[in-house]
C-alpha cells in the first residue's frame, strides 16, 4: 500500500528567494508542485510542460489562475490573477503561496 504524502507548507519568502537564487527555476518547480495541489484539490490544470511552449503557457497560466480564483481564493477573479502571475512572476510567488497555506 502506497504511502499518502502530506502536503506540507511552504515559506511565502523563502519561495521568492529561491525563484530569486536560481533565476526562475525554481518558480518551474513550484508551479509543477502547486499545480499538484490545486487539482487534488478538484482543479483541473493540464499537464505542467505546456508551460515551456511559449503561445501555450498562456493558456496553462490562465487555468491556473481559474482554478487558484476558485479553490484557494475564492474570489472568482481569474483574469486578476492570470494578470498578476503573468507580469509579477517573481514578485507574485510569495502571494500566491500565502494564500495556498492558508487552505492547507
Amino acid at each position: 500500500m502506497a504511502k499518502k504524502r502530506k502536503i506540507e507548507k511552504r515559506d511565502p519568502i523563502v519561495v521568492f528567494i529561491l525563484s530569486i537564487i536560481t533565476f526562475g527555476i525554481y518558480a518551474l518547480y513550484w508551479f509543477v508542485v502547486t499545480k499538484g495541489i490545486l487539482n487534488k484539490k478538484g482543479g483541473k490544470i493540464p499537464t505542467a510542460w505546456l508551460l515551456i511552449i511559449p503561445i501555450v503557457s498562456l493558456y496553462w497560466i490562465y487555468r491556473f489562475s481559474e482554478v487558484f480564483s476558485k479553490k484557494v481564493t475564492k474570489d472568482n477573479q481569474p483574469v486578476l490573477w492570470f494578470l498578476l502571475i503573468l507580469f509579477g512572476n517573481t514578485l507574485i510567488l510569495p502571494v500566491l503561496q500565502y494564500e495556498i497555506n492558508k487552505t492547507l
